[in-house]
């Protein structure tokens, strides 16, 4: 797959043809690298249309000055018949400032990609396995996995549109003590099911009519075969049927944000499989591991019943932890870490590479699994690329209030109180409007309130204002978005048009910084210079998508506008939010 042909992809294809016509002169070093070359929009506006850092880059293995190479490339690229100047600024950089023309061409390529316009061949080639949600099976979907299970959808999506291969991920914790304490509290609806009055729901069990259910579809398999057994009978049974029911329901929660994943990676199945076994295995062969007694805890006195203990320890001070981590407790158990360890081994074997979205509550973890997956690529001779993106708590408000108490659960806001209230689309948008890594308030009148304020409405707006463009000018005037009179487009469109042309950059740029909030912030860019455009006719006729007596004009800026609502279209697209035709 070949990146799209764009504007900036064209632009770059024009620099490196002009280095390569350098090298070919001697200007330029034989086998000289252009990797780190870049065409993009000055910071400044007034300088120009575009700017690249070629000089500056390659002037250090040409062994010469910066602006004496610049005034070298400037030379090439002037005699480009869309180029009107090429200026040298500064150190080096060059500005280039272009006809009118060959934003036109931008637009029209616009519509002539469609759906396609913004996506990119960066990934060709790379699979990507998105870790993200993997909530232990114990519940539905709460407002504390609602950040990072829209944030990893969000990212794989934008992966995807770069042009990986994506996997989409769930870890299933069903491996620990908090499944077979879901196991209890099902035992005690179950009984509940068969006529029991089962009381208060005693400490330390679950609570949430969510299991009401679960004890009723045990009740009719088994009838009351376990009422009065002991626990070593129904236990397992319970437990791998608790699990199975809540992960339909958390499958049907996440369902309700428009996610779905590839796999569902079981940890007891890990373990059933002997993953961890033959991890360490490996590890021990490639002397990562070793048996060793841990240190006393840091920082105060140890409890008076601590006592050294050898243990198996993975080496992860190697690769920059603070500390050698167990794989295994002293009773031969494994540890979280031990297990996870094989399980992002596994992974590692069927990706290129690995991000993991993790609640920012597990920070102080990710050092060593890192490490964990730098001595596994290390050893295998293939380094493999490991992300792991933290995303704080969101605080719920209403009307300025903190929000505690759910409808359902009793003691917290499920995903689908959420969905129910205030829509699929404003949920996903809103959570992409911070960083993941910032904190963020979720206020819940002021995400429906039709203002500028609320980012989710402004696009969504900026969309259905142009729709409804398209309908009256076609119902009322049989005015058509047309390509033949672009040239009647001045420099409002031509501003508009650039600002949709940054669009396949903002996708290559996102995808590897691995943030498509970078998305939702220039999806409110791009709407806000749309609202800016259209209210400019509200004082001015002339200035009006459909002006009544030019009909050519109206046919232009109808295309534009179409256009623009494609880009609008596409990075919602991405977000997973839908482009609504009216509001």
């Amino acid at each position: 797959m070949t990146n799209p042909k764009t504007l900036y992809t064209s632009f770059s294809g024009t620099l490196e043809a002009a280095l390569t016509e350098l090298v070919a002169e001697g200007a330029l070093p034989e086998n000289t690298s252009f990797k780190n070359v870049t065409v993009e929009p000055p910071r400044d506006p007034s300088h120009g249309d575009l700017a690249t850092n070629a000089a500056m880059v390659l002037a250090k293995p040409a062994k010469t000055n910066p602006r004496a190479l610049a005034e070298a490339i400037t030379a090439k690229l002037a005699d480009h018949p869309q180029v009107t100047s090429a200026e040298i600024a500064g150190p080096g950089f060059i500005n280039l400032r272009l006809d009118p023309g060959a934003w036109l061409t931008e637009l029209e390529a616009i519509a002539d990609l469609g759906d396609a316009y913004g996506r990119s061949a960066m990934g060709s080639g790379i699979t990507v396995n998105v870790e993200y949600v993997s909530a232990n099976p114990t519940g539905p979907m709460h407002m504390g996995h609602c950040r990072g299970a829209v944030v990893g959808d969000a990212l794989s999506n934008l992966l995807e549109f770069a042009g990986h291969r994506v996997t989409r991920e769930y870890y299933i914790n069903d491996a620990g003590g908090q499944v077979d304490t879901l196991a209890r509290s099902a035992h005690l609806r179950y009984r509940e099911a068969l006529g029991e009055d089962i009381g208060a729901i005693p400490e330390g069990l679950y609570p949430g009519d969510y299991l009401v259910p679960v004890g009723a579809a045990l009740a009719d398999q088994f009838g009351d075969q376990y009422a009065k057994a002991d626990e070593a009978d129904w236990l397992i049974i319970f437990r791998e049927q608790a699990v199975a029911q809540m992960m339909e329901l958390i499958k049907a929660d996440l369902a309700l944000l428009g996610i779905h994943h590839d796999v569902f990676a079981s940890e007891a199945a890990l373990h059933e499989a002997g993953k961890p076994d033959a991890a360490e295995a490996w590890l021990r062969a490639h002397d990562l591991i070793f048996d060793g007694v841990l240190e006393a805890p840091k920082g105060k006195a140890p409890p008076e019943d601590w006592e050294p203990v050898e243990l198996p320890l993975f080496r992860s001070t190697k690769y920059g932890d603070d500390q050698d981590r167990p794989i295994k407790k002293s009773d031969g158990k494994w540890t979280y870490f031990g297990a996870d360890l094989a399980y992002h081994m596994e992974k590692a074997a069927h990706a290129d590479a690995l991000i993991d979205i993790w609640g920012a509550d597990h920070a102080g973890t990710v050092k060593r699994i890192k490490a964990a997956v730098a001595a596994l690529s290390e050893g295998e001779g293939n380094p493999t690329p490991f992300d792991v993106k933290l995303v704080q708590m969101v605080q719920l408000m209403r009307a300025g209030e903190p929000v505690k108490m759910s409808k359902r659960s009793g003691n917290f806001i499920t995903i689908a109180d959420m969905v129910e209230e205030v829509g699929k689309d404003v949920v996903r948008f809103t959570m992409l409007t911070r960083k993941p890594e910032a904190q963020m308030e979720f206020d819940f009148a002021k995400v429906i309130e039709a203002s500028k304020d609320n980012p989710v409405y402004y696009v969504q707006y900026a969309h259905a204002r142009i729709r409804r463009s398209l309908r009256k000018a076609s119902e009322e005037h049989g005015f058509s978005p047309s390509a033949e009179a672009l040239d009647r487009l001045g420099e409002d469109e031509i501003a508009l048009i650039q600002r949709a042309a940054q669009f396949p950059r903002e996708i290559e740029a996102a995808a590897k910084a691995r943030e498509p909030h970078r998305i939702a912030f220039y999806l409110y860019d791009l709407a806000s210079d749309l609202h800016a455009f259209y209210t400019a006719g509200n004082k001015d006729t002339q200035k009006r998508f459909i002006v009544e007596q030019d009909s050519a004009l109206s046919s232009a800026r109808l295309f534009l506008g179409r256009a623009i609502g494609q880009v609008l279209r596409n990075g919602l697209g991405v977000l997973g939010v839908e482009a609504v035709e009216s509001m």
